[in-house]
């Protein structure tokens, strides 16, 4: 099919030519006198990003989820008890690699569409008086159903309980697309990948550390060989990496930093928080629901948006693939058939989205869901010119 694909999953997002360029290099020597200026360059700006200048940032050739991992085994003794909440696939199969890695984990369960409640957390940490709880899951921003939860407020049911629990946020589709606050919200582990906010290829996984997280590597008795951060440590002091690493994604990362710092953190969270307002504006003409069970929750990342009962939304996804050559999201576990997800995120606009709605709103009609089109195209249109 002539023209471009619109894809607008929520990751991996289009990659901008300038990163593409970025990356288009021979390789070279990673142990050459010459390297260390990449790594600092990298490791330097790295915090800027999450606002972080308590602890460290790390960068491994992997992905997001390979980052839970990385922050379990390095701060949590074997067998330990962790305390999760799950309310969509991705605090799902953070709860899973937690308890694959042998962990007990105690699961707070929230509806699909709501968010982690403070005070149900504070709550199981007030009842553990032994502090057995070595640390608190939570997914920031649930990609299967479109919602972030108030890290502040979690880390503030963390202090009310006065529990000593390390909290630990999966940040993949937030950090560098959303407001994230490292220092301020009292973050201990923040994890993420490349392949979302940071408009790359998958394939580097970023995890930030605080120094209370740091304090617990070198006595953690966790096995660990890849994902041990003392040699990463070691060895990125040195302006160096313990194996080989991605170089092609270095470069790119590097790039990636420079567009996004010279638009601003505080810039970056506003423009997509002004493209979800055209996308959930576009839903809202349609006559369709997000699945985000309130407005306040809902995310500036993605929307997750629900199709009417007896429809399923696989259907759509595959028209809109197969007809208009615009991929769309995917619904996940429970709510599979039952939504599909239009990404917001990275590198993207307001036209670029217009064009993707305008497929959603044809494949959506293609497969019998009364839409009138044209309706969410315009609302969204009439959102974006009148709030920019």
């Amino acid at each position: 099919m002539a023209g471009r694909h619109f894809l607008q999953i929520p990751g991996p997002t289009p990659v901008p030519d300038r990163l593409q360029r970025a990356m288009h290099r021979a390789m070279e020597d990673h142990r050459s006198s010459a390297f260390p200026a990449l790594t600092r360059s990298i490791l330097s700006r790295l915090p800027q990003v999450v606002h972080q200048t308590d602890g460290e940032a790390f960068v491994f050739p992997a992905t997001g989820s390979a980052m839970w991992e990385a922050a379990l085994v390095n701060t949590v003794n074997p067998g330990a008890r962790l305390l999760a909440v799950r309310f969509g696939q991705f605090s799902h199969l953070f709860i899973h690699t937690a308890r694959a890695l042998g962990y007990q984990v105690d699961v707070i369960e929230e509806p699909w569409g709501e968010v982690a409640d403070p005070a149900r957390i504070e709550a199981a940490l007030a009842a553990d008086t032994a502090h057995e709880i070595q640390g608190v899951l939570l997914v920031h921003n649930e990609t299967a159903t479109g919602v972030t939860s108030n890290v502040a407020a979690v880390r503030a049911a963390i202090n009310r309980a006065h529990h000593p629990a390390l909290l630990f946020v999966d940040g993949v589709s937030s950090i560098a697309s959303l407001d994230f606050q490292f220092d301020t919200w009292g973050v201990d582990c923040a994890i993420t990948g490349t392949q979302k906010g940071f408009m790359l290829p998958a394939g580097l996984g970023i995890l930030y550390m605080s120094t209370k997280a740091l304090a617990r590597v070198d006595a953690c008795t966790m096995p660990r060989a890849y994902f041990d951060l003392r040699p990463m440590r070691t060895n990125n002091a040195q302006g160096y990496f313990p194996s080989t690493p991605a170089l092609s994604l270095l470069y790119g990362l590097d790039e990636a930093l420079t567009m996004l710092l010279e638009e601003g953190m505080e810039a970056v969270a506003a423009r997509h928080r002004f493209l979800a307002n055209g996308v959930r504006a576009a839903v809202a003409a349609w006559g369709l629901s997000p699945c985000a069970k309130r407005v306040e929750i809902a995310s500036d990342s993605l929307t997750a948006v629900m199709v009417p009962e007896g429809h399923d939304a696989r259907q759509v996804i595959e028209l809109a693939f197969t007809r208009y050559d615009v991929s769309l999201g995917s619904g996940l576990s429970e709510v599979a058939g039952k939504l599909f997800r239009i990404g917001h995120l990275g590198d993207t606009n307001s036209l670029t989205l217009a064009g993707a709605l305008s497929g959603v709103e044809m494949a959506l009609c293609d497969a019998g869901i009364p839409v009138t089109l044209g309706s969410g195209v315009g609302a969204a249109l009439s959102q974006w010119r009148v709030t920019a």
